[in-house]
């Protein structure tokens, strides 16, 4: 049965504006699309523009011609700016700028902004080598780390830049951003800032078999995997943001095996119990300076399982609870900045976990930041 309807004694029905008017009256705002585009150990591609009077950097692209799309505008930078064709995977993030942001240079009469931030990938050396810029336009590109990005981007452009990075990494939704911040959840790595951790070593291969004896073992860290097959991370807040690493640490002459380091480092850490660690293999460090310079040493690579995760806790080391994440193996190597060697050792460690302990592959999801309170692991 169709209900009445009824006229309201309220409202007076009023002619269309005209079209022109009604058009005029319409929010405008001018449209860019930029692309965080990565090298193989996850640091960030930037241009440095010859027309910026502050000498400010920018993520490649540019921005949206008349009757454009964004995602045609930004393969279009691309190809003009660095000379690549590279394909757009997602949308990574949505920005909109006001027009009065105090970022905007003086004299700039800008409508307001919307910004979207694609996936441009992770180059191979070869595009690295591959790159021509447009020499009227760009001076020179940088791959940095996102700690050093952020301090040549103007701070809005950064924020912009690490939300969308992260959105990537964390396998999080797209952004939506307002004048640099999130309008909705924010996700864990941007909660906790936490930036791709670079590390010299990324190249070092991972020998296997026993660690000759010449060689002392200085370091032990873990693949630590939950019953799922993801694994735990840990990052150390700090005045420039928390860098991500395996649980484990330097082994101490109380230690009597780096096994026993890294049952203590877990647990100081982020609280971890461990069973049954495995050796994947070892990395050679040929200096030691990060000890003193004590000469050629192995760096531990393990697997182990977690049977238990409790509250969060202070690290005796550092006077401050770590940020605890869980992750993909897959996931974890990127924050971990190893590129594809850290790429086939997280394989290798799923593989063990797979035929050791039978846990399954993880499948991929958002990266996760455990409870204070800790886990109940099933």
């Amino acid at each position: 049965m169709t209900s009445p309807v009824f006229p309201s004694d309220h409202v007076t029905s009023r002619p269309a504006p005209p079209a022109r008017q009604c058009a005029a009256s319409r929010h405008a705002a001018w449209l860019g699309a930029a692309a965080i585009i990565t090298d193989e150990v996850g640091r960030v591609l930037l241009v440095h523009p010859t027309y910026r009077e502050d000498g400010s950097w920018l993520l490649p692209g540019g921005v949206v011609e008349a009757g454009e799309h964004p995602h045609v505008t930004c393969r279009r930078e691309i190809t003009e700016e660095l000379g690549l064709d590279l394909p757009l995977s997602a949308v990574l993030a949505v920005h909109s700028f006001s027009q009065n942001h105090p970022d905007l240079q003086p004299g700039t009469p800008c409508p307001g902004e919307v910004r979207f931030v694609f996936d441009g990938g992770t180059l191979t050396p070869a595009q690295v080598k591959a790159i021509r810029l447009p020499p009227k336009e760009l001076s020179e590109y940088a791959f940095l780390e996102t700690r050093d990005a952020v301090q040549r981007l103007r701070p809005v452009d950064g924020q912009i830049m690490l939300a969308a990075y992260r959105a990537r990494l964390g396998n999080t939704a797209t952004a939506h951003l307002a004048d640099g911040q999130h309008i909705l959840d924010v996700p864990a790595l941007d909660r906790h800032d936490v930036h791709v951790r670079y590390r010299p070593l990324w190249d070092s291969p991972l020998h296997y078999g026993r660690v000759p004896d010449r060689l002392p073992v200085r370091q032990a860290w873990a693949w630590c995997f939950v019953p799922d097959g993801r694994v735990v991370l840990v990052a150390d807040p700090g005045p420039r943001g928390a860098l991500p690493m395996l649980p484990g640490g330097t082994v101490e002459d109380t230690d009597a095996t780096p096994e026993d380091t890294l049952h203590r480092e877990a647990a100081e850490e982020a609280q971890l119990t461990l069973t049954d660690p495995v050796r994947l293999g070892w990395v050679l460090d040929e200096t030691g300076e990060v000890y003193g310079g004590v000469g050629p040493n192995a760096r531990l690579r393990l697997a182990a399982q977690v049977t238990a995760i409790g509250p969060a806790a202070v690290d005796p080391a550092t006077g401050r609870p770590f940020v605890r994440l869980l992750a993909t193996p897959a996931q974890a190597a990127s924050l971990l900045g190893w590129g594809p060697p850290g790429a086939r050792q997280a394989q290798l460690a799923v593989d063990t976990a797979r035929e050791r302990w039978c846990l399954p592959t993880a499948r991929a999801t958002t990266i996760k930041e455990i409870p204070a309170e800790g886990m109940r692991l099933s």
